[in-house]
């Protein structure tokens, strides 16, 4: 009964945290709601919703014709989903329990287990809302063609990467400056709405836009997934390193920074959330 069971090996080890993982995300996804259907369903109501401003917004302004030559509802989603995946990959991984939390009580959780919990749930959700939606889009109204769509789910997974470097720095940060980091996610996820790009068709933009919204990973990866979904798009003027270097190094920051914090954690630290 009071027996410590440890690790026969490396390989058990690695299947116990795997395991560990597992029963951490399945939480964090039911976390938010009874059932894991209902995030599924609010979540690709809120693709949805999104879709449908951005094409009335489009029409009402009549720049339909400026969007890429295709389906616009996919040139659309290619934006939206990228987004989405970010944003909601840097939420939760703000939102994953601390170091001070009741849940790090228990023996084999630590902070590295809540964070990567936190993120696969997030990629779970996001990457079922994805095919549900493009799967109903294609079987009940217009068949759809995705030039390279194992590239372009590649994408999906850079801006979930960079979603979690993000987040992990903010992660750190929150028990010194809660407030800040309230804010500032706040801030970053509105200011996203425009800087990703996921209006606009890169290569047409004049210079002064692209000074304005090159700064930001997410809008060279919905540029590049664009060139990935579309046969005839192909993006000159973004970079598929420079979002993957932005996030190797913001999650470098992240990890140490983390690290540092971890060691002067207090438990009045959650009542300040």
């Amino acid at each position: 009964m009071f027996k410590t069971t440890r690790p026969r090996s490396s390989l058990h080890s690695a299947i116990n945290i795997a395991e560990l993982i597992y029963h951490a995300a399945v939480r964090d996804v039911r976390k938010s709601d009874g059932n894991a259907i209902m995030a599924l369903l609010k979540n690709i109501m809120t693709v949805i919703i999104m879709v449908m401003a951005f094409y009335l917004m489009f029409s009402v302004l009549g720049l339909k014709g400026n969007a890429l030559r295709g389906d616009f509802l996919l040139f659309m989603m290619s934006g939206i989903f990228v987004y989405i995946t970010h944003i909601k990959a840097m939420s939760a991984v703000i939102g994953a329990e601390g170091p001070a939390s009741p849940m790090m009580q228990h023996a084999p959780m630590n902070t590295v287990i809540a964070i990567c919990s936190a993120a696969l749930s997030s990629l779970y959700i996001q990457v079922l809302s994805l095919f549900v939606v493009l799967f109903v889009y294609h079987v009940g109204f217009v068949p759809i063609s995705i030039h390279q769509p194992i590239q372009a789910f590649g994408m999906i997974l850079a801006a979930w990467f960079t979603g979690i470097a993000v987040g992990l720095v903010l992660l750190a940060i929150k028990p010194w400056a809660p407030g800040f980091v309230s804010i500032f996610a706040m801030i970053y996820q509105r200011a996203n709405m425009i800087a990703s790009g996921k209006m606009f068709v890169v290569n047409t933009l004049p210079t002064f836009m692209m000074n304005m919204f090159d700064w930001n990973p997410l809008f060279h990866i919905i540029d590049q997934t664009r060139g990935f979904v579309f046969i005839n798009y192909f993006p000159h003027r973004t970079s598929l390193e420079y979002p993957l270097y932005v996030g190797l190094a913001l999650l470098m920051i992240g990890l140490m920074a983390e690290f540092y914090t971890r060691q002067y954690a207090s438990s009045s630290w959650e009542a300040r959330r």
